[in-house]
């Protein structure tokens, strides 16, 4: 009879050990903080030739904001970055994207990103950088 209560007592002992991991697993994941969902896409040639046109576009998403515009920039060498252009505004939800056409004048290395910016409202005057692109390097021989 000694035997039984023991290998009881073991059960039981298991039984809340799970019990008190499952509910410090709740305590856990109630405790991170949420992130916001969002990508931005960014697409530019590695080459072209002066005198060339090229296209270089982007379009991203991002659930933290309102409302959205990507903008695409560019620069050449360790200048200031420069907007070629940007995207309508647009509604949460909805994905925004830039499409630029740029002709290859000189020779030379031009960089080129993708920002997304996002506003609390169409008339908001202080937008927000909610994501950055990698740096993309187009050489034009």
């Amino acid at each position: 009879m000694t035997r039984t209560k023991k290998t009881g007592m073991r059960v039981r002992g298991g039984r809340l050990a799970v019990v008190g991991a499952l509910g410090l697993a709740a305590v856990t994941a109630a405790a991170v903080p949420a992130f916001a969902k969002g990508d931005l896409a960014f697409t530019a040639p590695h080459t072209a030739k002066v005198g060339q046109t090229y296209t270089v576009s982007a379009h991203g998403d991002d659930d933290s904001a309102s409302y959205l515009r990507a903008c695409l920039q560019s620069r050449t060498g360790n200048h200031a970055w420069h907007q070629v252009s940007c995207s309508p505004l647009v509604a949460t939800g909805s994905d925004a994207s830039v499409t630029a056409h740029v002709k290859a004048a000189h020779k030379g290395a031009q960089e080129y990103h993708a920002v997304l910016y996002g506003q609390k409202s169409r008339t908001d005057r202080h937008p927000v950088v909610e994501r950055t692109s990698a740096t993309a390097t187009v050489t034009i021989r």
